[in-house]
């Protein structure tokens, strides 16, 4: 069982419509690297990272330079030999997430081809499908609930509705879509935008209305953090503080959250996300599974991963849905919002770059 080469190729990732968030600037595309695996019997498999510096911090030429090193010693690795082979890559990738993230897909990938298992069942298959949240995105009230009701007609029945800029103005545009869905699952995204008692003035006021508050204030702001969770009536899930198993141990042994929310593509890798995993549950914290806008290759391990864990009660899992030049084809399924797992060996996606 040989690996003979890799091929790195950079995409520049375009949405259909831009989409807005609190405190960065209107995102209307980002860089996603693929990387493909090729082992001597000639099957290939996949990954892929995303760089953008206002979504995962990374710079797209840095995270690019990184997948490139790593490439040079692939041949010198065994598929395998997973955990060795991912080691070897940690100093190459040089604290990249996207190079990280790239690579522990493309050789999970490969693991679930050469052992012929989709990789929710290989990663632990708790579930094969989970509800996920749609994202409306920072916009005036009358644009966001019309964004809610288009994607209530496509059939979701969770919405996040981003928010963080105006706290008045997000239990206003909150209030409104529920009452157009008052059946629907709403969840509050403020992308860390609100002060403390705003953030608690907001759950006292929707607390009928939301499911969640996710990363009320600022990412460094754990104390804030602690506070609001300890007065919020609904539950409070860091997002941006979490920055990897570090930092969930923190944010567990000093009661700050209800849960957490885990990015695969910004952790680097599926490899981290278990960790944060396996720190919430002996916390007995909540997991989300989201995303960034991504291509549906790093979904299907979003997916892969949020299936295998009976800890994980939210997903998130949109962030492929308004791209239109991604080059990945979907072995899952969306059906009426529910992201439903391919039997296909490894991530079960093919990919034409």
């Amino acid at each position: 069982m040989q690996l003979i080469k890799a091929e790195v190729t950079p995409i520049e990732l375009k949405l259909r419509q831009p989409v807005r968030f609190a405190g960065i600037p209107e995102v209307t595309q980002v860089t996603a690297i693929f990387v493909r695996l090729e082992l001597k019997d000639g099957r290939c498999a996949w990954g892929c990272g995303v760089a953008h510096p206002d979504l995962t911090g990374e710079k797209p030429d840095a995270a690019l330079h990184a997948c490139r090193k790593c490439a040079d010693i692939i041949p010198d690795l065994n598929p395998l030999n997973l955990e060795f082979s991912l080691e070897r890559l940690v100093p190459l990738a040089n604290s990249s997430p996207a190079a990280s993230c790239a690579y522990e897909l493309a050789f999970h990938d490969l693991q679930g081809l050469i052992l012929d298992m989709p990789l929710y069942r290989l990663l632990g298959g708790f579930r094969n499908r989970i509800q996920t949240s749609a994202t409306v995105s920072v916009a005036p009230l009358q644009e966001s609930v019309e964004m809610a009701e288009t994607l209530a007609q496509y059939g979701f029945r969770m919405l996040k509705i981003k928010g963080g800029v105006d706290a008045e103005a997000d239990v206003q545009r909150i209030q409104s879509i529920h009452h157009k869905l008052p059946h629907h699952v709403l969840r509050l995204d403020a992308d860390g935008g609100y002060t403390i008692q705003e953030a608690i003035d907001v759950a006292r006021t929707l607390k009928d209305q939301i499911e969640m508050l996710e990363q009320p204030t600022p990412m460094d702001d754990l104390e804030g953090l602690r506070q609001v969770t300890r007065n919020s009536p609904v539950p409070v899930l860091a997002d941006q503080s979490l920055k990897g198993p570090a930092s969930a141990l923190s944010l567990a042994a000093d009661h700050s959250v209800h849960g957490v929310s885990v990015k695969i593509a910004t952790c680097g890798g599926l490899r981290c996300a278990r960790q944060v995993d396996h720190i919430a549950r002996a916390a007995q914290l909540s997991l989300m599974v989201s995303c960034v806008v991504e291509p549906a290759l790093l979904t299907a391990a979003g997916l892969s991963f949020a299936l295998s864990s009976p800890n994980v009660r939210y997903g998130d899992l949109d962030g492929y849905l308004g791209l239109i030049n991604d080059p990945t084809s979907i072995g899952f399924r969306l059906e009426d919002g529910w992201l439903v797992a391919s039997e296909i060996p490894g991530l079960g996606c093919t990919v034409e770059v």
